[in-house]
């Protein structure tokens, strides 16, 4: 998703870009990060308001088992 906002006739680049988007429904933002901090997950309930969609996931690949570093977002 990029994000192409104008202001007084001027377009700008706001460079919101997501890493993937499943089949148009779900959101899935990749980190490698020591831990999961709640800008992470702000960054994700942004994307999926700009996109108009109810589902992310946000996973961190920096875990000794992947299934500790998988977060579910809904957004209201």
């Amino acid at each position: 998703m990029r994000c192409v906002a104008a202001y007084k006739g001027i377009h700008l680049d706001c460079g919101y870009r997501l890493d993937l988007l499943v089949e148009d429904l779900v959101i899935v933002e990749l980190k490698a990060v020591e831990s999961l901090q709640p800008i992470h997950s702000a960054q994700l309930l942004t994307y999926l308001k700009l996109k108009k969609l109810w589902l992310g996931l946000l996973i961190n690949f920096n875990v000794p088992v992947l299934k500790q570093g998988i977060k579910r977002l809904v957004n209201n």
